[in-house]
């Protein structure tokens, strides 16, 4: 068995690892994931891992919304679709509380450049797509350049990875000349690659994540920071508009989807049915009726496609059913009722609050930063579902959030 101080090595070895392959590959990312649990249950000191999760109210949190879903296969109909969906939120009760008590304060910045790393690569790869030097692979074409993962995921952790470049350029006083020259170039790339793929939803955040960048760098001159922003904002949207063919199409579609579906108040089945933003909008209106009759607990953690399903086939039989409806505030009322949404904002809650009190501003920043972030994207999918935007949120939460000093 390793000793103590082999053991905390062996741990961080494999941390970076994590964070270098978190947006490579689900395979490699998972095996790792499997190495770092099994030494976890197996090297013992249980009561001092015991006593650290249950001192964080953010981990506490996290393990009872798992156990929600749990608790939610009780009066659910479609047992299998439950357990489905309940494996599926594993990260809240045994990966986060894992990684939680492994991680250490003085290797955060190496989890960082590793994820920053991988990220250089991902970035580098589509845009070897995009100018047609490599052939796409995977799931990259020519004219939405994202190989290792949909634009669903890869535009959220993108604009998260140009935060936190952003974040150092801004605020590291000690880089050097050469390293910031450096970041520097890598935000434009990085944000450059933003418009040229079709993530609709990490082009919104980046937009939030700048605004709230200007609003940390003023700090309290709050007018000065929204003059800022408001030059910055439009200006980046607006060049990105007149040079980016996909960002512009794609705006100018949930534009018209929008509009569409407010002027019939509903769907024009023939050009809108099997659009993201008109297919959204349906899965929300419909999944309301099932919500309101089913307030307080919901329908059960496995009901929600049996439950759409039928409301689907009264309110709009043409169009498609659907497992999910896209957002994760709708999924979790359907499934849960508000006890269970009460519980998802606990997490966030507890996120903000332990942020405030952060030791350095980079942790106090980023802390602040990240639930926000994840607060206005899963008005678009279900992104505590999914493995690369989850495994983002409870990597980088496990050392946001941790007091270091009281553990």
């Amino acid at each position: 068995m390793l000793d103590n101080l082999s053991l905390i090595k062996t741990y961080q070895y494999l941390l970076i690892i994590l964070a270098f392959l978190l947006p490579l590959t689900v395979f490699g990312a998972n095996l790792i994931i499997f190495i770092i649990c099994i030494i976890w249950f197996f090297s013992g000191d249980y009561k001092s891992k015991f006593k650290q999760i249950t001192s964080n109210k953010f981990i506490i949190a996290s393990i009872v919304f798992f156990s929600l879903h749990v608790v939610g296969l009780i009066w659910t109909e479609d047992l299998e679709w439950g357990l489905h969906i309940s494996r599926k939120m594993w990260y809240f009760l045994i990966l986060l509380p894992v990684l939680y008590t492994i991680v250490r304060k003085d290797y955060i910045k190496l989890y960082i450049s590793a994820f920053l790393l991988a990220i250089t690569i991902t970035e580098v790869a589509s845009y070897l797509v995009w100018f047609e030097i490599i052939e796409p692979f995977k799931n990259a074409t020519v004219r939405n350049p994202t190989p290792f993962m949909s634009h669903i995921s890869y535009n959220p952790i993108l604009a998260f990875a140009i935060y936190l470049v952003l974040h150092e350029v801004f605020f590291n006083k000690n880089l050097k000349n050469l390293y910031l020259y450096l970041y520097i170039f890598f935000a434009i790339s990085m944000s450059i690659n933003m418009f040229i793929t079709g993530g609709r939803a990490g082009q919104v955040i980046f937009f939030v994540m700048l605004s709230i960048l200007i609003f940390q760098f003023f700090d309290k001159q709050r007018f000065k920071a929204l003059i800022y922003i408001c030059i910055a904002v439009p200006g980046i949207f607006f060049i990105s508009y007149l040079t980016s063919d996909i960002f512009n199409e794609r705006v100018d579609q949930a534009i018209y989807e929008v509009r569409t579906f407010s002027e019939t108040k509903g769907f024009d089945v023939k050009r809108s049915s099997h659009t993201s933003v008109g297919a959204r909008l349906n899965f929300t209106v419909n999944s309301w009726q099932v919500i309101k009759d089913n307030l307080l607990i919901g329908v059960g953690t496995g009901d929600f496609p049996n439950e759409y399903n039928k409301i689907n086939e009264i309110n709009s039989p043409r169009l498609p059913e659907t497992t999910n409806p896209h957002n994760m505030y709708i999924l979790i009322l359907m499934q849960l009722g508000f006890i269970g949404l009460i519980s998802m904002m606990g997490l966030f809650y507890y996120q903000i609050k332990l942020s405030l009190r952060a030791p350095n501003k980079f942790i106090k920043d980023v802390g602040i930063t990240l639930p926000i972030l994840f607060l206005i994207i899963m008005l678009s999918d279900s992104y505590l579902l999914g493995h690369y935007t989850t495994l983002l949120y409870v990597f980088f939460s496990s050392f946001l959030y941790k007091d270091f000093e009281k553990n």
